[in-house]
């Protein structure tokens, strides 16, 4: 199998995604921040999996749902998603990541939660 390159990738514009994904059980927001970035601002419904915990928690990924992934501004979801892609899980890279999302306007919850 050829390695997937991060130019084959897809991404969207935080403009096209739903603030919220709590109730949206087809799509899927994989937040791949470190802890302190999660609580400092994350979107609502989002799953949260720090990039090194990826692999070991793939479980909490869910095949059939329609999967995004976000970081700060998109290098971590470019890498997360070229792994993802080579054990069968295509995704879409949130387009400028967290920091686009918040120079959009987008809402932000803080906390662990």
């Amino acid at each position: 199998m050829d390695p997937v390159s991060t130019g084959d990738i897809p991404q969207v514009p935080v403009t096209e995604l739903p603030d919220d994904f709590s109730d949206d059980a087809d799509r899927l927001l994989l937040d791949v921040r470190e802890d302190d970035e999660w609580a400092a601002g994350h979107v609502r419904g989002a799953v949260h999996i720090p990039l090194g915990e990826v692999p070991a928690r793939i479980e909490e990924i869910d095949p059939d749902a329609e999967l995004y992934v976000i970081c700060h501004s998109s290098g971590r979801s470019m890498r997360v998603l070229a792994y993802l892609e080579r054990i069968g899980y295509p995704g879409t890279c949130v387009e400028g990541g967290m920091l686009a999302w918040y120079q959009n306007g987008k809402p932000m919850i803080t906390g662990q939660g």
